[in-house]
C-alpha cells in the first residue's frame, strides 16, 4: 500500500503561493467586507444598482470582487487564470456564470459557449472538465411537467428534445475531445429528469472511461439512497458511474417550497445530518469503484479522503478521484492537496461583469453565511500577511 503524503491545511506558504503581497493585501479587503455582514450586502446591493443605472463600476469591479471570483469576462481572459493556476499545479474547469434570458435562443447561445470552453480546454493539459446546468439548455418548465408525469406534446415535446439533444451534445463533445463533464445539480422537483439525462448520456459515453458525472446534493435525505442506486444500475448496464458529491446550494427555497405546497421537507433535519451523508457518500464512492469529484470546502471532508485514498491504495494522482474548490476560495485546501501530487481543479467562474452579478452576490450571501467561511478565509490571509512580514525582517 502506497503511504501517501501528509497534508496540513495550515501550511499558509503553499497555500498563497501564487500570490503577491499586493494581491493578499487586496484579498484582504475583500474579505474584510465580507467579514462584515451590513458592508457586504450594502456594497453588492449598490453594485447591482450602478449597474442598472449604467454607472460605470466595471473598472471597480474587476479590481475587486469579480477580479477574486471570477476568472474573466471572456473564455480567452480566464484561460489566463487557468494557466497562473496550472503553474502551481491547480487544474481549472471553465464556467459560464451567466443566466440566460430563457428562451430557445438563449439556450443555443449557452450550449455554443459551453461547447467552445470544450475546445479550448482540450487544447491544454490543464483544464480537464467541461460543466452545464441543464437549465441554461432548456425550460425548466418542461422538466417540472415530466417530473410530475405531465404528457409534453407539439412545440412542449420538440422543446424537450431540444434540450436533450443539446446535453448529449456536451456530453459528446467530452467523449470526443478527451475531457470529462460534469452535470450540476439543481432544484428537486425537477432534479430528477436532469438525472435521468445524465444517466443517459452516462450509459453513452462511460463504457470505457468515466466522462459523464452527476452531482447529488447531500443536503437532501434522500441522495446517499440515490448515489447507491445509481451505483447498482451503472454496474447492471455495464458503465462507469462518475459522482460529484456537494452539501448544496437551494436549502431555503426548498424548504419554502415544501411548506407552501404541503409536501414532505426534502431537507435534512440539520447540518450534522448532511455532513455525515456527505462523507458517507464520499466514503461509499471509493470503496465502490465510483469515479469521483470531492467538491468541498470543508477541510476535514477534504482530509478523511486522502486517508481513504492510502487505506484502499489510490495512487493521489489517478484519475479515480479529484478535489475541486471554487476560484477565489479555500487556497488553503486547494494548494496544499496540488502541492502533495492530488488531482485539484478550481471552478473558474466567468462571463460579463454585470451579467454575473448574481453568482457574486451568492458568493457573497455564503461567505458571510456558511460556518463562518468568510472569517476563516480573512483569518489565514491575516496570518499569512504576518508571516510574510517576520520573514522579511
Amino acid at each position: 500500500m502506497p503511504v501517501l503524503p501528509n497534508i496540513s491545511f495550515e501550511n499558509l506558504e503553499v497555500a498563497f503561493a501564487s500570490k503577491s503581497t499586493a494581491e493578499l493585501r487586496k484579498m484582504y479587503l475583500i474579505f474584510a467586507t465580507l467579514n462584515n455582514n451590513l458592508i457586504s450586502d450594502l456594497g453588492i446591493g449598490l453594485a447591482n444598482l450602478a449597474f442598472k443605472l449604467k454607472i460605470p463600476v466595471k473598472g471597480i469591479m474587476k479590481r475587486t470582487m469579480f477580479g477574486h471570483f471570477c476568472g474573466g469576462e471572456t473564455i480567452a481572459e480566464s484561460i489566463q487564470a487557468c494557466k497562473h493556476l496550472a503553474k502551481f499545479g491547480v487544474h481549472s474547469i471553465l464556467d459560464l456564470s451567466v443566466e440566460g434570458k430563457g428562451d430557445e435562443a438563449s439556450f443555443d447561445a449557452t450550449s455554443e459557449e459551453i461547447y467552445q470552453t470544450m475546445v479550448e480546454s482540450a487544447k491544454t493539459d490543464y483544464m480537464p472538465f467541461g460543466v452545464f446546468k441543464v437549465t441554461g439548455l432548456g425550460d425548466y418548465h418542461l422538466m417540472i411537467k415530466v417530473q410530475n408525469g405531465e404528457k409534453l406534446e407539439g412545440e412542449e415535446q420538440a422543446a424537450f428534445d431540444r434540450m436533450k439533444a443539446r446535453v448529449d451534445r456536451l456530453c459528446k463533445a467530452a467523449h470526443d475531445l478527451g475531457l470529462k463533464i460534469l452535470s450540476d445539480a439543481e432544484e428537486s422537483w425537477f432534479q430528477n429528469v436532469i438525472d435521468d439525462l445524465t444517466y443517459e448520456a452516462m450509459e453513452r459515453y462511460n463504457k470505457e472511461r468515466c466522462v459523464v458525472y452527476n452531482t447529488y446534493q447531500m443536503y437532501r435525505h434522500d441522495s446517499l439512497d440515490r448515489l447507491k442506486k445509481a451505483q447498482d444500475v451503472a454496474l447492471e448496464k455495464g458503465y462507469l458511474l462518475g459522482a460529484k458529491p456537494v452539501r448544496g446550494a437551494y436549502m431555503e427555497k426548498e424548504r419554502e417550497r415544501a411548506q407552501e405546497l404541503g409536501y414532505t421537507d426534502p431537507i435534512q433535519p440539520n447540518k450534522e445530518a448532511t455532513d455525515k451523508d456527505y462523507n458517507a457518500a464520499i466514503e461509499f464512492c471509493v470503496e465502490n469503484g465510483v469515479h469521483l469529484v470531492c467538491a468541498t470546502h470543508n477541510e476535514i471532508s477534504a482530509l478523511s479522503l486522502t486517508k481513504l485514498m492510502n487505506l484502499h491504495a489510490i495512487d493521489p494522482k489517478s484519475d479515480r478521484v479529484y478535489f475541486s474548490q471554487l476560484y477565489g476560495m479555500s487556497d488553503n485546501i486547494s494548494f496544499n492537496l496540488a502541492k502533495a501530487g492530488y488531482r485539484v481543479f478550481k471552478y473558474v467562474p466567468y462571463g460579463p461583469v454585470e451579467k454575473v452579478m448574481p453568482y457574486l452576490t451568492r458568493r457573497a450571501s455564503e461567505n458571510t453565511s456558511i460556518a463562518g467561511q468568510s472569517s476563516r478565509e480573512f483569518e489565514l490571509i491575516k496570518r499569512e500577511m504576518k508571516r510574510r512580514k517576520a520573514s522579511r525582517q
